[in-house]
């Protein structure tokens, strides 16, 4: 089994439980977060429309980032952001502007990534990037050299989107054929989510998808990774394998503040706008906590890691240890 295979199919009551019981919201609806999913919907459809008015040049990048910015909103709606109806959450995050991952099977996928007893272990965190030695030693030689360009940050981000992507659908589509956990319904209400997103950029745009595909939302995703890339690092203790991004003023609030994963990790429910008062009011904590996985920005990360590897591809135990580390 892919490691796909295997997450799909772990329950996440546990992640949920997990999730609910940290930092819970003190409001009925965030407004700030509102808002921002309101102008992050009309700046898309803005700039978007602007096809064959705006240089090229400066619409590709802006529609990135806004699918970046997105797919970070995304990311706080799986954790019950902006109001306590978890309906109400979906419908505000189900619009699918980056087209290739459906909103249910991220959600799914994300919470069981949030068992932090089990977090960077090759088969049950859905989001690690580790190998167990046995699917490392079944890669041809082709397959081991491209999964180790990726392990540097300029390798993860022009080839891990077309990797990723690929992974993903080839390992949904074996899920599909056999309908396991429903992936048939998800997929189909994903795939009617996209009709009006296609729409949009075809009929109402003018815009050639591949373009729109090639150009905006493969780059979106490499924006995305360069978050990823250096989140989790296998270490024993469960809190030393969550990382911390200080001082990044612009990816920062792109990511919405995800930067400060460790204080995420911890407080998944607490809303982007309040992390960086919270991290400054626990920063000395958190880093003793996580054994001073910290890097100053994210200018410092590429400083590192842009050629050289942030890790090796096999988990240095194979598999995370069960019960408590």
């Amino acid at each position: 089994m892919t490691r796909y295979e295997l997450t799909a199919t772990t329950t996440d009551g546990t992640a949920l439980a997990i999730t609910a019981a940290r930092g819970q919201r003190r409001v009925l609806v965030e407004v700030p977060t509102l808002l921002l999913i309101v102008a992050t919907y009309g700046a898309w459809a803005a700039v978007t429309l602007a096809y064959g008015r705006w240089p090229l040049a400066l619409l590709a990048p802006l529609t990135a980032v806004l699918i970046t910015l997105h797919s970070s909103l995304q990311h706080e709606i799986v954790h019950g952001h902006p109001t306590r109806w978890v309906r109400v959450n979906r419908l505000f995050g189900i619009v699918p502007l980056s087209l290739w991952l459906p909103f249910e099977r991220y959600r799914r996928l994300h919470h069981a990534h949030h068992i932090d007893a089990r977090l960077t272990d090759p088969l049950d965190d859905p989001e690690s990037y580790y190998w167990t030695h046995e699917d490392w030693a079944r890669l041809m030689p082709v397959t081991r050299m491209l999964v180790k360009a990726q392990q540097t940050l300029a390798g993860r981000m022009l080839i891990g989107s077309f990797w990723g992507i690929g992974r993903f659908w080839h390992a949904e589509w074996r899920a599909v054929r056999v309908n396991r956990d429903g992936e048939r319904s998800v997929w189909l209400e994903h795939l009617l989510w996209c009709v009006p997103v296609l729409l949009w950029i075809k009929l109402v745009c003018g815009m050639p998808l591949s373009l729109y595909v090639l150009a905006m939302a493969i780059p979106a995703n490499a924006i995305v990774l360069v978050r990823a890339f250096a989140e989790h690092r296998a270490r024993a203790a469960v809190r030393a394998r969550i990382a911390l991004v200080e001082g990044s003023w612009i990816l920062g609030p792109l990511f919405l503040f995800n930067n400060l994963h460790a204080l995420h990790h911890e407080s998944p429910a607490v809303p982007w706008y309040e992390y960086p008062a919270r991290y400054r009011a626990n920063r000395e904590r958190l880093i003793l906590e996580n054994e001073g996985l910290v890097y100053r920005t994210y200018f410092d990360v590429a400083r590192r890691y842009l050629f050289r590897a942030h890790d090796v591809p096999e988990h240095p135990t194979n598999r995370v240890p069960l019960g408590p580390t």
